[in-house]
């Protein structure tokens, strides 16, 4: 600590993102935590079901999975930006689109997240409900296992990639939604439009998939996604359908959130194609650069297993320098490396939208939040 209101931090080397990360380290009190530690945890037990920290809200209920309450601390340090601030908030876990548009309609619900593109435009039509729309940076792609086979043959990806149709992907969003033009968000610094991303053309598609071990096609892949995602479902109809022009079959596979996590930790259990969804945390290109690092194996969005010697060492460079004018030209060369290899199908990013009831005020976007996430702290609640 330098003073009370300055802390100084020694790092062991240059880490260029280092402050686009300090954000979102969550102060806690050490002294409450290291209290309840258990067999040299640092109180993380402890921790999924209390809270030490010095937010604006307190946990009230907290049932693992089902649902959560906080209330409000009226005496919060920094003070509230509304005197009509919320007294607490309700999380329930609802996965179902059906129900969670059922309960804001009925106006059971306050806030929803996760409807489908159909419903999300139905809600936008009733009066008493406002649907908040802003570009996203989570990126939707198609996760092809590089290390195994049939995935490995690099001209069987293109073929692949070159067969799908990505104006589908805008069609089942109901146009709210941009194709992505790299591997990387648009909203992330150093972002680069890359030459020659993948479209598709039938033609060129038939020409890669000569030039690979499948000439003839007649190999099945398997399509996973997350069960009760019905865009994820709508995307494996589009893949049987395109790739069926390559004759080859698609078998569409529905798994929960944990089962696909898992299938996708290892080389040998990772399907062919994996609907993934990632959200980088940072508006700093090393968010998403590190995705396609050999450390990022074993996770969701590492499901590609990528491989690239070259573009391993690009990344670990570009992170430890200091200076933007020197990494900049490194993450245009990545992001163009990436492509090339095809780890996987490059998607588009959704809009982000929410629906609400027209009665809750504050609503304050941020495009590094997780997918549905939402600010309390700002939200206030007018009476009519």
């Amino acid at each position: 600590m330098v003073n009370d209101h300055t802390i100084e931090f020694t790092l062991t080397q240059t880490y260029g993102p280092f402050l686009s990360w300090v954000p979102w380290w969550y102060v806690m009190n050490p002294k409450e935590v290291m209290a309840h530690e258990q067999s040299g945890d640092l109180g993380q037990k402890w921790l999924t079901d209390n809270a030490a920290g010095s937010g604006p809200f307190r946990i009230k209920r907290w049932q693992q999975g089902v649902l959560y309450e906080i209330e409000a601390v009226d005496s919060y340090w920094k003070g509230w930006p509304s005197k009509d601030h919320v007294g607490g908030v309700i999380l329930k876990i609802v996965r179902e689109a059906a129900i969670q548009r059922a309960a804001l309609l009925r106006g059971e619900a306050d806030i929803v997240e996760g409807l489908t593109a159909d419903d999300y435009d139905q809600v936008t039509r009733t009066p008493g409900i406002v649907v908040p729309e802003f570009p996203g940076m989570t990126t939707f792609g198609l996760k092809m296992n590089t290390q195994k086979a049939p995935m490995n043959d690099a001209n069987l990806r293109k073929a692949i990639a070159y067969a799908f149709d990505y104006d589908a992907l805008l069609k089942i969003y109901n146009g709210h939604a941009v194709l992505q033009t790299s591997p990387f968000p648009n909203a992330t610094k150093g972002h680069l439009a890359v030459p020659g991303m993948p479209r598709q053309d039938l033609a060129r598609a038939k020409e890669f998939l000569a030039r690979s071990a499948y000439p003839n096609g007649g190999i099945e892949l398997e399509y996973v996604y997350v069960q009760g995602l019905e865009e994820e479902r709508k995307m494996g109809l589009v893949l049987i359908d395109n790739l069926g022009k390559l004759n080859l079959k698609v078998k569409v596979v529905p798994l929960t959130w944990p089962n696909m996590m898992k299938r996708g930790g290892t080389v040998e259990s990772s399907p062919d194609l994996m609907a993934v969804f990632a959200t980088p945390l940072s508006t700093d290109p090393d968010a998403v650069a590190y995705q396609y690092h050999k450390n990022s194996w074993g996770k969701y969005y590492g499901s590609s297993f990528y491989t690239n010697a070259d573009v391993w060492g690009l990344i670990e460079r570009a992170r430890t320098l200091g200076k933007w004018e020197e990494r900049a030209p490194l993450y245009a060369d990545i992001q163009k490396r990436i492509v090339a290899d095809v780890p996987e199908i490059f998607g588009m990013l959704a809009n982000r939208r929410w629906g609400m009831r027209d009665h809750v005020k504050g609503f304050v976007f941020s495009p590094v939040r997780f997918t549905g996430e939402v600010d309390l702290y700002p939200l206030a609640i007018l009476a009519r």
